[in-house]
């Protein structure tokens, strides 16, 4: 006989616990350890069996060992071994100052652009994006680097600030994604695949955004001024600039992405060539030395952490969701609607998109996004097609209030220079430009699956 709780089924019971945990995220409390106590309360009662309980005590229940076989699987998951070494590599990228080299190469070099410092921040944004995945970073470093620049040459406050965290965002689309090394151990897909899948929507997006910028600088030329041609090097001295700073990252980053999209080498094993790589840099530039690299193993430690035990708590969670009967609701639900294929996709990620006003991108792709796989095999949806669809998405997460993190980095290290409400304002148009991307990416599947069928021949629909 199925238990119940003050009269609750155990279904009624899973969407309490969905929404408890969206109540108690929105108080402000740790994503990770509120998914790993809500697993455990919830849990206990989901296993409770009061014979063991007189038998042995409180602690004869089936969530404990559940919670230490999560843990051990977390740990001895290959995929994730690539996360702490592609944050190695990235906060040694951006603790070495490489990245301020680059933005003022290319900045020279893209000077008779429209919006050329924009455009300059953007490709920045992207290959640095490529270099550590981290969003945070990003917006940070350009908040600190390109934003004064720009305001420095005239550029309206809003506008800059757009340009910095959507910018920022393209981190969790562009391959290496942490984001979407973190999809593939929870949907069980090829990473390597995934990789694949982002590369070209990523670049897409990141080129709207140049051809936004571009446009600005074109109609609006008070939001973006050119700059002052005279004030320029010689060309020879640009050109060698750039050679001498983005040459060297871009190598490293294309070595990086080629051994993992042509098979030569795992996600790991690429990422650890690319963390040696990035101390290599680091020392031809002379910015290599202990402070940095202490502070670049500190940030790698405490990120890697986060993510671990976000994974733990995530799928304890999630285990006893589906064993109250949590999923199948939302599967029934689905199903008893009786929605077309571009039915489903449109409204999951209308549902995604509106998550994304209070939640991040981890408690979406965790929480949310699991109750929607098992139902791509319904709707005949390629897996990585979706995947792309709502990575593309979750870059709105960062970009709307309340909980706009990109924002909030940037507010962070330029607090008395901006208002939050300026920000805001400022990344509206970036938000639309990237439901344009996802509208391409919907009426053309051929831009998430093209590269990967080609790369990797055609997969066996799911």
């Amino acid at each position: 006989m199925e238990q119940t709780l003050l009269g609750l089924t155990n279904p009624q019971v899973a969407l309490v616990m969905m929404f408890s945990f969206i109540f108690i995220v929105l108080l402000g409390f740790p994503i990770a350890f509120t998914l790993l106590a809500l697993g455990i309360f919830f849990g206990y009662y989901a296993y409770l069996d009061p014979s063991k309980v007189a038998e042995a005590g409180i602690f004869a229940n089936r969530i404990f060992d559940l919670v230490v076989k999560n843990t051990h699987s977390v740990m001895e998951n290959h995929v994730l071994i690539a996360v702490p070494l592609f944050l190695f590599m990235g906060y040694v990228v951006e603790r070495s100052g490489i990245i301020t080299r680059l933005f003022e190469s290319i900045r020279m070099a893209t000077a008779k652009l429209p919006a050329s410092m924009a455009v300059a921040a953007l490709i920045t944004c992207a290959l640095f994006s490529t270099a550590t995945g981290i969003v945070g970073a990003v917006v940070t470093l350009m908040g600190l680097l390109a934003w004064p620049a720009m305001i420095r040459a005239g550029y309206n406050k809003k506008f800059a600030s757009g340009v910095i965290c959507a910018g920022g965002t393209l981190g969790i689309l562009i391959p290496p994604s942490i984001m979407f090394i973190v999809y593939a151990a929870m949907a069980s897909l090829s990473p390597i695949r995934l990789f694949a899948a982002a590369f070209i929507p990523g670049m897409i997006l990141a080129g709207l955004y140049c051809v936004y910028c571009i446009g600005v600088g074109i109609f609006y030329p008070h939001l973006a001024p050119k700059p002052k041609l005279s004030e320029l090097p010689p060309k020879l001295v640009i050109y060698r600039n750039l050679i001498k700073d983005f040459i060297p990252l871009l190598i490293l980053i294309l070595l990086v992405l080629g051994v993992i999209l042509l098979g030569l080498a795992t996600p790991a094993e690429a990422a650890a060539a690319g963390a040696i790589g990035a101390i290599l840099l680091a020392f031809y530039y002379k910015n290599m030395n202990w402070k940095n690299l202490k502070e670049s193993v500190y940030l790698t430690t405490r990120s890697s952490a986060m993510i671990m035990w976000l994974f733990v708590g995530s799928w304890t969670f999630a285990s006893v969701f589906s064993y109250l009967g949590g999923h199948k609701v939302f599967e029934e639900f689905f199903a008893g609607l009786g929605l077309e294929p571009w039915q489903f996709l449109i409204l999951t990620q209308i549902i995604i998109f509106l998550l994304g006003f209070p939640l991040e991108w981890t408690e979406i792709l965790i929480i949310f996004v699991p109750i929607f796989l098992p139902l791509l095999k319904l709707y005949g949806i390629d897996p990585y097609f979706f995947a792309i669809l709502v990575g593309l998405n979750l870059q709105m997460s960062f970009l709307t209030p309340p909980m706009a993190m990109s924002a909030y980095y940037l507010k962070g290290v330029q607090s008395k220079n901006v208002l939050l409400s300026e920000i805001f304002i400022g990344m509206i148009p970036f938000l639309f430009v990237v439901m344009l991307s996802m509208v391409l990416l919907y009426n053309f599947e051929g831009l998430a699956t093209w590269l990967p069928d080609v790369l990797f021949g055609a997969e066996t629909k799911r």
